[in-house]
């Protein structure tokens, strides 16, 4: 049911494990409209698509005082105390990455520098409809928060009565949103990116979403900035004769339940290990309520690689640069230091990736389809700008200037070069 392989040298792992390719020419179309008329009708096409796509004639699109505080009226209490703790996680985590400003002083009176500054408009992308992903608010917008973003907007698809989730809702006040719209879809990524009468245009687009959203938000992407393009989800586990295959077998399922174009690799040491999973994984497809997409994941995207040794493994997911790696072994702290390209790392037997997903602390928007091996998870990072500062004193410009000039005549730019001499002139 799912394949196992034999890895050796020759074992062509890109053609192996490649993806299913669509052809998103029609979708890239229907996205190029969407944007177009937007940015030319404003709330008047939001409203239109709204209706369209998601059902509901909306009279205003922003979520009102009323209904954030009905959401924690009606909030099942237990999860909101879940979302508390996991918010007080990220918060904490998150807070690690913050960086700081420096100068440095030289002789002569120079002194160079940087300085850090939020990015002021950030716009928040959260999946909504019938499904709840308040876990996705909390990951997007506590780093924005903490990196000190003046204005965070956040727009997710409204229900077919016109409401938001109530743990949306919930997870976007804790978490610091300042403006919550009922729009989804490229809409809302044409919303944020050329403003509406109703909604601000931000400088910078993060979150999740379909592959409208996913290619809405590649075709914005210099009018603002965007975190990232999103594939399926992605799980590898390197595993030794230590793991067990029931665990081994779910956590792999719990990927493959997202989407049916998901990816749940296991590479294995152990040839027992390999068909012990392979047989609960018939075991336990029967007993998801998702099974017929998590069937299709793992007989379609899912292998099994048997290797000789763990560094083979570890040779093959640094390859294969996985979003979630998780190190079943009897000690992952003695192969940290050898996994140069994953988007998260889950350590030990005790360690399933969902911890990522919902409360551990770290970020679980990652790098995927390989995008590992040159990106990084969301962070504080995405939503700051550095800037640099330069003083030069006289005495430290007439130091340097014959340099400069130098430097700058090499180059055929005399101009560049009498911007300095121009100022030592007599």
């Amino acid at each position: 049911m799912i394949k196992t392989i034999e890895y050796s040298e020759n074992l062509n792992l890109e053609k192996e494990l490649a993806r299913s390719q669509f052809s998103y020419d029609d979708v890239n179309e229907t996205v190029e409209n969407i944007l177009k008329d937007v940015k030319k009708r404003g709330d008047k096409a939001l409203f239109e698509y709204t209706k369209k796509f998601d059902k509901v004639d909306l009279k205003t699109l922003e979520v009102s005082e009323e209904e954030i505080q009905k959401a924690f009226d009606t909030i099942d209490k237990e999860l909101l105390e879940v979302i508390k703790y996991s918010h007080d996680n990220i918060k904490l985590f998150h807070e690690k990455q913050v960086r700081n400003n420096f100068i440095v002083k030289k002789e002569n009176g120079v002194s160079l520098g940087q300085i850090i500054n939020p990015i002021e408009k950030v716009g928040l992308y959260v999946p909504g409809g019938t499904a709840a992903y308040p876990s996705t608010v909390l990951m997007n917008a506590v780093p924005a928060k903490i990196a000190g973003c003046k204005e965070i907007i956040m727009v997710t698809p409204p229900t077919s009565d016109g409401t938001i989730l109530p743990s949306l809702l919930v997870a976007a006040k804790i978490a610091g949103v300042d403006r919550i719209f009922k729009v989804g879809g490229a809409q809302s990524i044409a919303a944020l990116s050329y403003g509406t009468e109703s909604i601000p245009k931000v400088y910078k687009i993060v979150g999740p979403g379909n592959i409208y959203v996913a290619m809405a938000k590649k075709m914005v992407y210099g009018e603002v900035s965007i975190d990232m393009i999103a594939g399926p989800s992605e799980v590898l586990i390197i595993a030794d004769d230590s793991a067990n295959p029931v665990h081994v077998a779910a956590d792999l399922l719990s990927q493959a339940e997202h989407d049916k174009l998901a990816a749940s690799i296991l590479v294995t040491t152990s040839k027992e290990l390999a068909e012990n999973v392979a047989e609960q994984l018939e075991i336990q497809l029967k007993e998801l309520e998702r099974e017929e997409i998590a069937r299709v994941s793992i007989e379609t995207q899912g292998r099994i690689i048997v290797t000789k040794t763990i560094d083979e493994a570890i040779k093959i997911s640094n390859e294969i640069a996985p979003e979630h790696l998780e190190l079943a072994v009897s000690n992952p702290f003695e192969l940290l230091t050898k996994i140069k390209n994953a988007g998260s790392i889950f350590m030990g037997h005790n360690t399933p990736e969902p911890l990522g997903d919902y409360l551990a602390g770290p970020n679980h928007t990652l790098p995927t389809s390989g995008t590992a091996k040159f990106s990084s998870p969301l962070s504080v990072d995405d939503f700051i700008k550095k800037s640099s500062f330069i003083y030069y004193s006289k005495e430290g410009l007439e130091e340097v200037k014959d340099k400069v000039i130098k430097f700058a005549e090499s180059e055929g730019l005399t101009a560049h070069a009498r911007s300095v001499s121009k100022r030592f002139e007599k």
